[in-house]
């Protein structure tokens, strides 16, 4: 089954464009609005994805096999909190247009690798198809 994904920004050239899980956007929203530091590391990671930059401190590829190539990790206070929005990268079909959707929130990361538990959660993100109008 498909799930749904909402249009959240695009950067000017239509080239990449967030989304967010329906499913899953109370959960993030809330996360992301609870305080200024929140949304202030989100306004960054998002403009960090939009402006096409590599930066694995923020945003990075969360590659721990084939079936999870297109899986990418947010990565909010990093030796803090380590809270991870789990992301869906995928190709938009007819356009020429990346689109990476925000899927699960996963808080309190505890390791430096891989539990797991973010396993399970990483492969969980990476088995989504999802509908784009």
């Amino acid at each position: 089954m498909k799930r749904k994904a909402v249009y959240l920004e695009a950067d000017q050239n239509g080239k990449i464009a967030i989304y967010i899980d329906q499913k899953n956007m109370n959960n993030i929203v809330a996360y992301i609005q609870q305080d200024a530091r929140h949304l202030k590391k989100w306004m960054y990671i998002k403009n960090v994805i939009l402006s096409n930059l590599r930066i694995p401190e923020v945003f990075d590829k969360e590659d721990i096999d084939k079936e999870c190539k297109d899986v990418y990790a947010m990565k909010f206070f990093k030796g803090q909190e380590n809270d991870r929005i789990y992301c869906k990268r995928l190709q938009h079909k007819g356009k020429n247009c990346v689109i990476i959707v925000a899927s699960e929130l996963h808080l309190k990361k505890k390791t430096q690798k891989n539990s797991a538990r973010e396993i399970a959660l990483i492969k969980s993100v990476a088995s989504y198809e999802y509908s784009i109008e």
